[in-house]
C-alpha cells in the first residue's frame, strides 16, 4: 500500500458539495431494505449478519464517494 493510499483510509474527508444527499440517499435505501428484511426474515444470527452487512454497505458506499471525488 502507497503512503498515498494510507494517507486516504485515515484521513478526514469533509463532505463536497452535493455528497451529503447521496449519503442521505444511500441510506434511505438501505433502510427500506433493512425494513423489509426485519419484516419478512425470522429472528435470526443470519438476520443480524444480514443487518451487519447492510450497514457495512453503506458505510463503504458512502467511503468511496468521500475518499475518490
Amino acid at each position: 500500500m502507497t503512503n498515498e493510499e494510507l494517507e486516504s483510509r485515515f484521513t478526514y474527508h469533509a463532505p463536497k458539495e452535493g455528497q451529503p444527499e447521496r449519503y442521505e440517499r444511500i441510506r434511505y435505501k438501505a433502510k427500506m431494505l433493512a425494513a423489509y428484511i426485519n419484516e419478512y426474515c425470522p429472528e435470526s444470527r443470519e438476520k443480524s449478519l444480514a443487518f451487519t452487512r447492510l450497514e457495512e454497505a453503506v458505510m463503504w458506499a458512502n467511503a468511496s464517494i468521500a475518499r475518490n471525488e
